[in-house]
């Protein structure tokens, strides 16, 4: 199930959640993750505080993902994949795709994707 959200709303979501992990590609194709606060403003997501290794991963591969867990179980986590740039001391996260996820129960017979997802467009038309 896809339900389309105004990137308007990518405030409001981030807001009901407590933190996110970061995620950046290491130098040997690995993951690096680390726990973050992000702020969005003006469309685009402001996480501070970065670490040598995130600074490192972020200037070879100017891309990332974003995770916030859900409160239970029965949550949606919220996914951000973006390209990142520096800005000072901050990281700035420009919204390409985001999507709140969760498990689905266990299909029955037939045809069926095995998630529950709603797509939020990270990108306003015409702009």
């Amino acid at each position: 199930m896809s339900i389309a959200v105004p990137t308007a709303e990518l405030a409001a979501t981030v807001a009901r959640y407590d933190f996110a992990y970061l995620v950046t590609i290491g130098d040997d194709g690995r993951p690096h993750v680390t726990a973050v606060s992000p702020v969005v403003t003006d469309a685009v997501l402001v996480v501070g505080d970065l670490g040598r290794r995130t600074r490192g991963n972020l200037a070879a591969r100017p891309v990332v993902t974003l995770v916030w867990p859900p409160g239970s179980a029965e949550g949606y986590s919220l996914i951000v994949d973006g390209g990142a740039g520096l800005s000072g001391d901050s990281l700035v996260v420009t919204p390409t795709r985001a999507v709140l996820h969760r498990p689905a129960p266990a299909p029955g017979p037939g045809p069926g994707c095995g998630a529950d997802c709603v797509e939020i467009p990270a990108v306003a038309e015409g702009g």
